[in-house]
């Protein structure tokens, strides 16, 4: 098993300094890139774990707190094991701040993500990648087409309001992509009903980009996220599998 350096850092951005975890193999030595998106609880020690993980893998793993014009991580207090049925407010905290990240702010913070990545001495030169999870699936699909010269591979698991009929909505990016993507979508997700995953897929197909959407049948909304209730241990493992085989064709085409 490969050793892991992690260290909290702080990434200067046009509206500010947003705080981040950093995670490395420890050998010393450049490593691609892959900028990973929260859900809409934010920075916590398991999404820090699951960026070790992706570090073991090889890679050099940035984990920003896309809230942090709210504060620094965690902006929201949050219970050791998140149980939404046991605690609805939660969620009326974190939306407003779900809410306020529009896409020319995650136009703007990607780009300050993706300048620090490239002048970071861990990360190797070359093509970035980019997975999200829940909300963060959206940050990926906005910055693979806001960034494509960048973004060589993004993902998005279990994301909702991905091609909605809204003027912003994330699927409108996709003749901007250049990227490989990859979706995991939720079974039975009221954020991502199969009318949007159609509309998703059919967006992108039009515009040429290569991809390949699957939905995890019996898994529910938030199911790679182990601190919560949602989590599906087969699925996130199907979903590791996934994100695993995209990082690896996409880096070894690039090397």
């Amino acid at each position: 098993m490969t050793a892991v350096q992690g260290q909290d850092v702080d990434i200067p951005t046009e509206d500010g300094t947003a705080d981040a975890y950093l995670a490395h193999p420890a050998d010393g030595r450049p490593h691609p890139a892959v900028l990973l998106y929260q859900d809409a609880f934010g920075l916590r020690p398991h999404l820090k774990g699951m960026a070790d993980r992706l570090a073991e893998a090889g890679y050099t793993v940035l984990v920003p707190n896309v809230f942090y014009r709210h504060g620094r991580a965690p902006v929201v207090e949050l219970p050791e094991f998140i149980d939404l049925s046991e605690r609805p407010e939660l969620f009326s905290k974190v939306a407003p701040l779900l809410r306020s990240l529009t896409p020319d702010l995650v136009r703007r913070d990607s780009g300050a993500y993706l300048r620090w990545l490239a002048d970071s001495p861990v990360v190797a030169d070359g093509p970035v990648a980019v997975t999200g999870y829940c909300m963060g699936a959206r940050l990926s699909l906005l910055t693979a087409g806001a960034h494509p010269d960048r973004v060589a591979a993004a993902a998005g698991f279990h994301g909702g309001g991905l091609a909605t009929d809204d003027p912003d909505s994330p699927h409108r990016v996709a003749e901007h992509v250049t990227a490989e993507l990859y979706f995991g979508h939720a079974d039975n997700d009221h954020s991502m009903p199969p009318e949007q995953i159609k509309r998703l897929e059919d967006a992108l197909t039009a515009a040429g980009v290569r991809y390949r959407s699957e939905v995890y049948e019996g898994a529910s909304h938030g199911y790679t996220q182990a601190d919560t209730d949602a989590y599906d241990q087969k699925a996130a493992e199907r979903h590791w599998a996934a994100l695993l085989d995209l990082l690896q064709r996409t880096f070894a085409a690039s090397a």
